[in-house]
């Protein structure tokens, strides 16, 4: 047994070394030997193509000397909802080559934790205690001195971007990238003196049914072919100095947590995302930059559109001139030899979809420093059809002699004289457009969303934008439906990100900078404190208009009515199906709902800023104040405007003119009301559906837990009890009513016991919410005890039965809302 083992262990032995002097043997050739005959791609990173057997090699030189490495998708699938589009960028990273023995690492460092300006003992002790991550492990083919050659063609032809995972979890399919149908795009794979770009063509193939969303925009969806790009980018390591984050201002922050810091201090250090901008005279007040910031628009868009993109996007530089930058800012089309997916360019990408949906500003940022190395914006196509549909639902301006089909109480109609032409239907198409390439362009300059600058003076294209659309005498004015240039906010955002002042002296001026914007009143307010119903602040809201959210909502409601009362044939070019009145009607019959949203946030809530201590004090102050007593019940009042049956009704003359969906043409619009009439329109539907903007915004269970925390802090602010005494008062009457109410004003019952019970059974809410909902679930079923009709007795059994036993009772879920973001 003893010499088996011995023998064994010697071919075990013998192997090893012969596998060593095998792939000794391979690595004995040089690289010009190895790469005789092939293609050659000269630049940061030589590339070799070898054109026989579909072979990418790569020359390494640079060891242990970092780069950045990102991965984009250079051509996509063509479907918003699964959310993966033609220049889309994929995930990035500081990465390095580490050569050991035969074989090659790529290797990406952990950025995330370090000891800032410590000694060399010390950083490696922060780095040894967190790991690294191994990317990949070539095997050299061939070597020249320092310098090796490996085959990287798996590297390349892999699904990097993650489109498998994507189809996965968008339950489009089981994909698996298919090897033998993808390679190399040689097209796009090129060298140059300080990146290298690769692209390759993916296909994935599933032998499952693909989903719907693939079917509906592959020619083959068993194999869906798309492509991936690489990059190599040089990394500069010196000239960039890092800008301290300001909670106050909203750049996006880059977040380290730094072991070197004293221990009375924070371990995280914050920095701010920006470009590397420079004066070519630094002691200048104002200076040409050494190297100017460029955005290129994709020369593949139409020609008017694309000027819009130029237009839009040429407004920050404005900001820049301001921050003592003349030339700071440019805007140009791409060039036609120039690859969108290069890292050297900024580019704004027009990008065709299925459907409409986001937009998008991505940057490619330096891990170590948050330097921004490409900006990248991706802009849908469709959006500008939807603002298209949405001023033609507003104006109807298609054909004024088919009249309108107006409410009988709505005189003002007639005072509205048709647009004959459809210019003002493009100008504000395009007037929105420019506005979303300047919002893109400027999260690509590193700006967050501000929600608060509609409130003073549209302060800023940071925030989102609904059409203003005003009324003068008796008719609707879009003039004004957006904003030109960019605002106060974005011109002291960017002083503050990009201005420069001598070492010594810039964290006074940065200091001084936030002070005076701060006295201006330019407020910022985040995504976490608006885009939920629930959120606190009184003036962080989305799509919304005004200083005033309340006096914003009495004004869209009086706009709504107008349009609604023009609405009709005139609406819809001609040689169109009428059923596609119902896709221009929706976003008319609910404009309101943002501005109900924005209103809502008055109930219960809260002006606040993200105040910072200084040697004074906090700064700004106040910190936080709660909406007056007043102010919280008139909004409540106007809301509630928006859940009377009148409000939600729609004429008879419109509903005869919206047929059943025409042979051929599907829904008529990606977000179709939702109905349980089948093919017929469905008007009681549509009006739950309205109403619940309010009934659901005012019933949050964050909303609710706030009024009673406020009302503790002082009895003059309103109460839970009192906001869900007015809904039920609004919708069930102040009385048992005798009379039966109509189909609408029922259906609004229901809706409002179901997301009352909804509350009620919520876990996560506070106990006196919950009692709360409970105690106006009994309110409500006291207006029901004089009602004989079936609704009105099913309606009160439901809720006694509830009461009784505290369990969702079996009730009809209310219609779901139409998705509306974003709105164009």
């Amino acid at each position: 047994m003893r010499r088996l083992l011995i023998l064994a262990a010697l071919l075990s032995l013998h192997a090893v070394s012969t596998a060593l002097a095998q792939t000794a043997s391979t690595v004995t050739k040089t690289i010009a030997e190895r790469v005789a005959g092939l293609r050659k791609l000269d630049g940061y990173m030589p590339l070799y193509w070898d054109e026989a057997s579909g072979r990418l090699f790569l020359e390494i030189s640079r060891f242990d000397r970092e780069f950045l490495y990102q991965v984009s998708l250079a051509a996509g699938l063509g479907s918003n909802p699964v959310g993966l589009d033609r220049g889309q960028v994929g995930p990035s990273a500081a990465v390095r080559f580490e050569r050991v023995g035969p074989k090659v690492l790529l290797v990406q460092t952990n950025y995330g934790f370090r000891a800032l300006g410590a000694p060399a003992a010390e950083q490696r002790a922060v780095a040894d205690s967190f790991a690294t991550s191994v990317l990949w492990g070539f095997t050299v083919d061939a070597a020249e001195g320092e310098r090796v050659l490996v085959d990287a063609t798996s590297f390349f032809v892999r699904d990097a971007h993650g489109v498998a995972d994507r189809l996965r979890a968008t339950k489009q399919g089981s994909y698996r990238l298919d090897e033998t149908r993808s390679a190399v795009h040689l097209p796009r794979t090129r060298a140059f003196p300080k990146n290298t770009e690769v692209e390759v063509t993916l296909t994935f193939v599933t032998t499952d049914t693909p989903g719907p969303l693939v079917r509906e925009v592959t020619p083959a969806p068993q194999a869906m072919t798309v492509r991936e790009h690489h990059s190599l980018v040089e990394l500069q390591d010196d000239g960039y100095a890092p800008r301290r984050f300001d909670p106050r201002i909203g750049f996006v922050p880059l977040t380290v947590y730094d072991y070197a810091s004293p221990i009375t201090s924070p371990l995280e250090t914050r920095w701010i995302q920006r470009h590397r901008l420079q004066k070519t005279n630094p002691s200048a007040q104002r200076s040409d930059a050494v190297q100017p910031i460029v955005y290129y628009v994709d020369n593949g868009a139409p020609l008017l559109i694309r000027q819009a993109l130029i237009d839009g996007a040429s407004w920050w530089s404005r900001a820049f001139d301001a921050a003592g930058f003349p030339n700071g800012f440019q805007v140009k089309v791409l060039p036609a030899d120039a690859d969108p997916m290069d890292i050297r360019y900024n580019v704004i990408n027009w990008v065709h979809r299925s459907t409409r949906g986001w937009s998008y500003g991505e940057s490619v940022v330096d891990p170590r420093t948050g330097e921004i190395i490409k900006g990248n914006v991706t802009l849908g196509s469709l959006r500008v059809r939807q603002n298209i549909m949405i001023a033609s639902g507003l104006t109807s301006p298609f054909d004024g002699r088919n009249g309108s089909c107006g409410f009988a109480d709505a005189p003002e109609a007639a005072t509205l004289v048709p647009d004959a032409s459809d210019e003002v239907v493009t100008g504000l198409a395009l007037a929105r457009l420019r506005q979303l390439a300047a919002h893109e362009v400027g999260h690509t300059l590193g700006l967050e969303h501000n929600f608060a600058a509609s409130t003073y003076q549209r302060g800023s294209v940071m925030d989102y934008p609904a059409p203003l659309v005003t009324v003068k005498n008796g008719e609707l004015d879009l003039s004004e439906a957006y904003a030109t240039g960019v605002g106060a906010y974005d011109i002291w955002a960017i002083q503050f990100g990009y201005g420069q002042w001598p070492a010594a002296d810039e964290t006074a001026a940065l200091a001084r900078g936030v002070d005076d914007g701060l006295r201006r009143g330019l407020l910022f307010v985040s995504d976490e404190d608006a885009r939920g119903l629930g959120t606190a602040h009184a003036l962080g809201a989305l799509w919304d208009n005004g200083p005033d959210p309340i006096d914003a909502l009495k004004q869209q409601i009086q706009v709504r009515r107008l349009a609604l009362a023009r609405f009709g044939l005139g609406s819809l070019p001609d040689g169109l199906p009428l059923s596609l009145l119902e896709s221009r009607l929706l976003p008319i019959y609910l404009l309101h709902r943002y501005q109900v949203n924005a209103a809502a946030k008055s109930v219960g809530g809260a002006m606040f800023t993200y105040s910072v201590k200084t040697a004074t004090g906090p700064s700004p102050t106040p910190v936080l104040t709660i909406v007056s007593p007043e102010r919280q019940r008139a909004a409540l009042a106007t809301l509630l405007e928006t859940i009377a049956p009148p409000f939600l009704a729609l004429p008879s003359k419109l509903l005869e003119l919206i047929p059943p969906t025409a042979y051929g043409y599907g829904t008529g619009t990606a977000e179709p009301f939702a109905r349980r009439t089948s093919a017929v329109f469905d008007s009681i539907g549509a009006a739950t559906i309205a109403a619940d903007f309010a009934v659901s915004a005012l019933l949050q269970p964050e909303r609710a837990a706030r009024l009673i925390e406020f009302h503790g802090r002082s009895d003059l602010n309103p109460d839970f009890d009192e906001v869900v005494a007015a809904i039920v008062t609004k919708a069930f009457g102040a009385s048992a009513p005798a009379a039966t109410p109509g189909a609408i004003a029922r259906a609004v019952q229901e809706l409002v016991a179901t997301r009352l019970t909804e509350l009620a059974s919520n876990d996560a809410a506070a106990f006196e919410v919950r009692a709360g909902a409970r105690q106006a679930l009994r309110l409500a079923r006291g207006r029901l005890s004089a009602r004989t009709d079936a609704a009105g007795v099913v309606l009160r059994q439901t809720i006694d039965q509830y009461l009784r036993q505290p369990t969702p009772p079996a009730q009809t879920a209310p219609l779901p809302t139409p998705q509306g973001e974003p709105i164009g």
